[in-house]
């Protein structure tokens, strides 16, 4: 992707050369004190969006404590669904923490916007349906973006849940994860995110219509290494 079309967005991810076999069995299990923590903080997240929507409508700026927060929640959900429900693309126990944990197979940041549309965030929820529909056919038949990242079982009900089964059964008796399904489940996360951080009023700039598919991305206004193309 060039920075261009980079998005706002970055979601970088690494899938683990020596996945076990069968740990995907139990790690939703093994995850269960995250998802007890997530509850609050997603419950928060909701609470602080409307925060910050008042914040925009009147300083048309996204107030950056609660954006930096925000953007913690959407990176530890990330973490955890990628061990556990979604992708399964590691064997890394998921940390306790909103920052961003340098060493850990998947990491999410987003370009901290200078100024928002006031009138925007009137009918951002409006203007994302078509993408909402889409997200709901990915992850599962009837959540929202929101409920993304809020997983309580092995696998969603959706496309990427059904992707993710595929993979780790076909780990599980060749030893090895499909390089080409883990490209596909990651533009499908990457799509879901988008969608989500834009419902969330965390950016002006609506989620394409795209799969950027792979591990690898540039964020916007960060410039790709040499060679890169």
């Amino acid at each position: 992707m060039s920075p261009d079309s980079a998005h706002p967005l970055s979601v970088e991810a690494t899938l683990d050369t020596r996945l076990s076999r069968w740990a995907w069995l139990v790690k939703w299990i093994l995850a269960f004190p995250h998802y007890v923590v997530l509850f609050f903080l997603q419950v928060a997240f909701v609470l602080l969006s409307l925060v910050a929507f008042c914040g925009i409508l009147v300083t048309g700026r996204y107030p950056r404590p609660i954006f930096d927060f925000n953007v913690g929640v959407i990176r530890w959900s990330t973490r955890v669904s990628y061990y556990a429900s979604a992708v399964l693309g590691t064997d890394t126990y998921p940390p306790f923490t909103l920052k961003d944990v340098a060493d850990y197979p998947i990491r999410v940041d987003i370009a901290y916007p200078d100024r928002l549309s006031r009138g925007l965030v009137w009918v951002k929820w409006l203007l994302v349906l078509p993408q909402l529909l889409v997200v709901m056919l990915l992850v599962t038949s009837g959540w929202t973006a929101y409920r993304y990242v809020e997983t309580y079982s092995p696998f969603s009900s959706g496309l990427i849940g059904l992707l993710t089964l595929v993979a780790v059964v076909t780990l599980a008796f060749t030893g090895r994860y499909p390089q080409g399904l883990f490209e596909l489940l990651m533009g499908l996360m990457r799509w879901t995110l988008r969608v989500l951080v834009y419902a969330a009023l965390m950016t002006d700039e609506y989620p394409p219509f795209r799969l950027d598919m792979g591990g690898g991305e540039s964020m916007a206004g960060v410039p790709e290494p040499a060679g890169a193309g």
